[in-house]
């Protein structure tokens, strides 16, 4: 039996994740994943591409409502997850390709960010009323007509990112030294598939009350090559993967994108994955 083992939350994006038992479905992704952003002083984004001091940056969801974070050097701060209000301040930002607006969410995040990276940042979040609209060249033929508005938050391209633990076992058989999941920063993660990367081969899946479409593989970037807990850069993983993982574009690729047919449900670990197409 395929089931899902692990699901996992990025409430920052490009700062630490999160393991958690049950996730919430929402339309733009699962509930406080990427909900917030760390921008420059030209309100473009920051990701570990080009900032790899954002991996230092720990996350912790608090039952209260408040999402903490903390660093090396510069401490912790808390922000309120609760929806802000019509009239909060927003910034007109940059992600990609994509021009959105979103709120800003004060001077102490700022400061946060600013100290930890050296430089002038600010943070914003996504509102009730963000508009970001996926490309309709995103979304395969075949699954336009189940995904009605498809939409993202502050993720690179899709909602949802799932990857086998098979995969990554075939992957470390490769390397000399094993990398751990958190490179790859998944939403979900599966056991049980009878062989690797049998997740390239799915359609449309189910799990729970929640029926996951496919986007297509993922690129990846130099990303999986930082280590998360000390920063440190090496050509691995990606000069392996690249020399028997290529995906269409010639793009390096590891775990598979997905979009949800439903804007709202839960997964929880555990639960049996169904392979319908």
């Amino acid at each position: 039996m395929i089931s899902l083992c692990s699901l996992y939350l990025y409430p920052v994006k490009s700062c630490r994740g999160i393991p958690v038992a049950t996730a919430e479905v929402t339309r733009w992704g699962f509930l406080h994943d990427r909900e917030f952003l760390v921008v420059d002083e030209e309100d473009g984004f920051l990701t570990q591409r080009t900032t790899p001091a954002l991996a230092l940056v720990e996350t912790v969801l608090d039952p209260e409502g408040l999402l903490r974070l903390s660093a090396p050097k510069v401490g912790a701060i808390t922000m309120t997850l609760a929806e802000p209000p019509v009239r909060a301040p927003r910034r007109i930002v940059k992600i990609w390709r994509d021009t959105v607006e979103a709120v800003d969410v004060g001077d102490e995040p700022a400061a946060f960010f600013s100290a930890l990276l050296e430089r002038s940042c600010r943070v914003v979040r996504r509102a009730a009323d963000f508009g970001r609209n996926m490309a309709a060249d995103r979304v395969p033929e075949q699954h336009r007509p189940a995904l009605r508005d498809p939409v993202v938050s502050f993720a690179d391209a899709y909602p949802f990112l799932l990857v086998s633990e098979e995969s990554l076992a075939d992957l470390n058989s490769r390397l000399e030294v094993p990398v751990p999941m958190d490179r790859f920063r998944p939403n979900l993660v599966v056991r049980g598939c009878p062989e690797p990367y049998t997740e390239d081969t799915w359609k449309v899946i189910q799990v729970g009350a929640i029926t996951f479409r496919h986007g297509g593989p993922c690129g990846r970037c130099v990303v999986t090559t930082t280590d998360q807990q000390t920063l440190a850069r090496s050509p691995e993983p990606l000069r392996t993967l690249a020399g028997y993982r290529r995906g269409p574009k010639k793009e390096v690729i590891f775990a598979m994108n997905f979009l949800s047919e439903q804007d709202h449900g839960r997964v929880s670990v555990g639960e049996r994955v169904d392979v319908r197409e």
